[in-house]
């Protein structure tokens, strides 16, 4: 499964990953899915909202039991962020076949659709359609940079737009989510047994155990994106004396370098990771800067503070340098406390597994206002994320298939 899906979406140049939402790799990602659910006899479909579904048993039955990730990148990713849930979830159903467990409720294997956000510019779209977190209007009149709508996107690849919205009918089947996901930080890492002390990875009964490279979630921090918009004057870089220009890239620079400093001050997180250039002459004094700061906090008050912090700090720069300074919020996900029971029987399933936060949006905590939820992480030993250096040993993928294989049939067959 692993060498089938890897090949798609893959730029030759980077090495990372190029899947997005309702795009060519898109359709092939989607289409591997749909054949590993037709190849283990599990029943296949899409929903309205674009979410594909593999379920063992029958999905009318109520209180399933779903796993699963998304298959869609972050412009350049990596292998693991997404897939890994995917593929070891179809891993673990085939790991309970081996075992012989009989499930007592319906099993489900999903890929949610346009997670990571990359060509919209709004993460989870299909999760929060599903969980009437996102207007259907709002969402199909979402752009990409070409200018093309979510709508003409999801027409083009052959899925009807006037069909998204809330799906409270499927929610009400899920009895619980769990996620298996990379971590993306070194806490397992760090917390873990070293490889070579004698007593490294490893499995106990098919149990993972403490020190084993599987954890658990305890909470997502709040998280948003902002939209800052620089307007200045363009004008000739030759020809222009600095006291004569309004230059929106000083003020661009000075705004990321204040969010770095707030952000350390804070405790939080804050990144300018994108941004764009009118007209982007290299001759040219920008007449518009625009930039998309990323901030994530343990807390919304920490969050509020460093978001706000920034925004003072890029209009006092701006009165500075006479450049014009507006911010539009573009997303906001407040602290996700993940199911307490829910998280605190997967911990004990898996020996005392560590229970840590992250500072991830997943899928997950969309769900989780709607249906109990929860997420399990696989040893990252870098940290790196989001990137084609993001890895995960193989032994360690294949302890978290057999911890998650453990969980479901906890949670379905028992």
């Amino acid at each position: 499964m692993w060498r089938d899906l890897a090949r798609i979406g893959r730029h030759p140049g980077t090495g990372g990953y190029r899947r997005y939402a309702w795009t060519a790799a898109d359709a092939d990602c989607r289409a591997w899915f749909a054949e590993q659910a037709r190849h283990r006899g599990l029943g296949y479909e899409a929903d309205r909202n674009g979410n594909q579904w593999a379920w063992l048993g029958d999905p009318a039955a109520g209180d399933a039991v779903v796993t699963g990730s998304h298959l869609d990148s972050v412009p350049d990713g990596g292998a693991f962020d997404g897939p890994l849930g995917v593929v070891s979830a179809f891993a673990a159903l085939d790991e309970l076949r081996a075992r012989g467990a009989r499930p007592r409720r319906p099993l489900a294997v999903v890929n949610f659709g346009d997670e990571e956000g990359a060509r919209f510019g709004l993460s989870c779209v299909g999760s929060r359609l599903t969980a009437g977190q996102l207007a259907p209007d709002a969402a199909r009149g979402l752009r990409d940079a070409d200018g093309v709508t979510l709508a003409r996107a999801m027409e083009r690849a052959g899925h009807d737009p006037e069909a998204i919205g809330p799906d409270p009918e499927r929610l009400a089947r899920i009895g619980a989510f769990v996620e298996l996901h990379i971590e993306q930080g070194r806490n397992l890492a760090l917390h873990g047994t070293p490889r070579g002390s004698g007593s490294g990875p490893g499995r106990s009964g098919g149990r993972a155990v403490a020190g084993t490279p599987v954890g658990v979630a305890s909470a997502i921090w709040p998280h948003g994106r902002w939209r800052f918009d620089f307007h200045g004057e363009a004008n000739h870089a030759g020809t222009t004396a600095l006291a004569d220009r309004r230059d929106p890239m000083l003020t661009y620079a000075s705004t990321v370098l204040a969010a770095r400093e707030q952000a350390r001050l804070t405790g939080a997180l804050a990144t300018f990771g994108k941004v764009t250039v009118e007209p982007g002459g290299v001759n040219a004094i920008a007449s518009l800067v625009r930039g998309w700061l990323d901030s994530r906090a343990p807390d919304e008050p920490a969050l509020a503070t460093v978001v706000s912090a920034v925004e003072r700090a890029a209009a006092e720069s701006g009165e500075r340098d006479g450049v014009g300074v507006r911010v539009t919020r573009e997303s906001f996900t407040p602290v996700v406390e993940l199911e307490h029971a829910l998280r605190d029987d997967l911990a004990k399933m898996l020996g005392g597994a560590p229970v840590l936060p992250t500072g991830a949006g997943h899928d997950a905590g969309i769900l989780s206002g709607a249906v109990p939820a929860a997420m399990m992480f696989v040893r990252n030993p870098t940290g790196v994320s989001h990137s084609p250096a993001e890895q995960a040993a193989e032994d360690d993928c294949l302890a978290g298939v057999t911890a998650l294989a453990d969980v479901l049939e906890g949670m379905a067959c028992h």
